[in-house]
């Protein structure tokens, strides 16, 4: 029997997992066509506007909140420290030694990026289904395809695709005929991109419920919890990704995802966080702290000009880890989590 349904509590888990996605959107909506998200600002040398510094700074304070569960926590480092120590070094000595590597790996955080999103919803789908008492492999190949289909969906048949594959340009100084082709064959493939994925969601969603109705047949109810979230987020996704009405689907979908994470990382690892800083047994200095340090770093990224190739570099490697440790630190089928 399960001991608890909720990962933290039922405020804590509604605050920042359960209703993030929606209130996102809220806050995308009320940002939209303001002075916020109109006017742009010089910060550092950079130019853009409040929300794009804000969201920009958020994403990459989430991206380094990894390392207090990677590096800072003993259990999970010792068991792989060359993940953790040579991987890096050696990624951020390719990134330094070719810009074309750079360039490269900048396009795969890209599309890592909308994979690793779909995987933390499902991640925490797979959470609330374990404390509801449902075995860890039961149906988790559909949790993750659905989770993944609800994510990435609208991006390949929504308004924001060419904002997507618009990173290949960047290939453009090597005369990469991927800079060119592929935004070309991509934009004129979309009409039958958006049909097929409709095709292959209605098929899936049909089949998931399925599942689902032969599973209350045999008396099991999944957690409601569960079901929200995943619900809440697929209409989120599609109505941002997919129509990206108020224009400000990246700093929406990002926002949700970012908070969810470095709340997960606090709930998970406060007292680490504390040691770490030195101020153990003060949970409210150690929050500060935590947030103080992430959302410095985020901010310097948002500061650091592309040009500057061994800053630039450190934001890349950042940016991949977080995407591959939290494919591993993070497994349900672990007790740790």
């Amino acid at each position: 029997m399960p001991k608890r349904r909720y990962i933290v509590g039922p405020v804590y888990d509604w605050v920042w997992f359960l209703s993030t996605p929606m209130l996102a959107l809220a806050a995308g909506i009320l940002a939209s066509d303001t002075w916020l998200s109109t006017e742009e600002r010089a910060f550092f040398g950079q130019d853009d506007t409040l929300t794009g510094f804000f969201i920009g700074a958020v994403i990459h304070a989430h991206l380094v909140a990894v390392v207090f569960r990677s590096h800072a926590n003993p259990t999970v480092f010792r068991r792989h420290p060359v993940r953790f120590l040579l991987v890096p070094a050696l990624l951020w000595a390719a990134l330094m030694w070719s810009e074309w590597i750079a360039v490269v790996a900048t396009i795969v955080a890209t599309f890592w990026d909308v994979y690793h999103s779909g995987a933390q919803t499902f991640g925490f789908a797979r959470i609330y289904d374990r404390n509801a008492g449902a075995p860890a492999h039961q149906d988790r190949a559909l949790d993750f395809w659905m989770n993944q289909l609800l994510y990435a969906g609208p991006i390949l048949a929504g308004a924001t695709l060419v904002d997507h594959i618009e990173v290949f340009a960047e290939l453009e100084p090597w005369s990469d005929p991927l800079s060119t082709s592929v935004p070309a064959h991509v934009s004129s493939a979309a009409r039958y991109l958006t049909w097929g994925v409709l095709a292959v969601s209605a098929a899936f969603v049909v089949a998931y419920a399925m599942v689902y109705w032969r599973h209350a047949q045999r008396g099991y109810r999944p957690p409601w919890l569960k079901l929200w979230l995943v619900g809440s987020t697929g209409f989120v996704s599609i109505y941002t990704w997919g129509f990206n009405t108020w224009g400000e689907a990246f700093l929406i979908m990002n926002l949700f995802h970012a908070v969810q994470y470095l709340a997960l990382v606090w709930a998970m690892e406060r007292d680490r966080i504390a040691n770490v800083f030195r101020v153990p047994g003060r949970p409210r200095l150690a929050l500060a702290l935590y947030l103080a340090g992430v959302g410095a770093y985020g901010l310097g990224v948002q500061a650091v000009d592309a040009s500057m190739t061994v800053l630039w570099a450190i934001t890349i490697v950042c940016s991949l880890m977080h995407f591959w440790y939290d494919a591993f630190v993070w497994s349900v089928r672990k007790a740790q989590v």
